[in-house]
């Protein structure tokens, strides 16, 4: 893909991973808050969540430099996603490593763009 604003940092992170239990809307909000400490970014409001009787949680965290979606499903299978973009460089084993361990994920993958 042409860069169209090269002068412009940009770095993207999607991390997905199955769980051994359902994820909930407090589980979420810490997350992306512990998120936002782990990869230093300032937080300029509290998570957001939502619920879908069709789909399952989803929740949201704005940050200066951008923010994080959080997506949880418990059906057909117990699994999550997690989309990051940022304007701001952070290191992207911090927040896999975060997320592996704040949803003891028994299975883990990432990619960073």
């Amino acid at each position: 893909m042409l860069d169209l604003a090269p002068e412009i940092w940009r770095q993207r992170l999607v991390i997905e991973g199955l769980c051994p239990e359902p994820i909930g809307p407090e589980s979420i909000k810490e997350y992306l808050s512990q998120l936002s400490k782990a990869i230093d970014m300032v937080q300029l409001i509290e998570p957001v969540t939502h619920q879908s009787p069709q789909y399952g949680w989803a929740g949201w965290i704005h940050w200066e430099t951008s923010g994080a979606h959080f997506y949880a499903w418990d059906v057909p299978r117990l699994f999550f996603s997690v989309d990051i973009y940022t304007c701001k460089e952070f290191r992207a084993e911090a927040a896999v490593e975060l997320t592996r361990e704040w949803f003891n994920a028994t299975k883990i993958v990432h990619k960073e763009f």
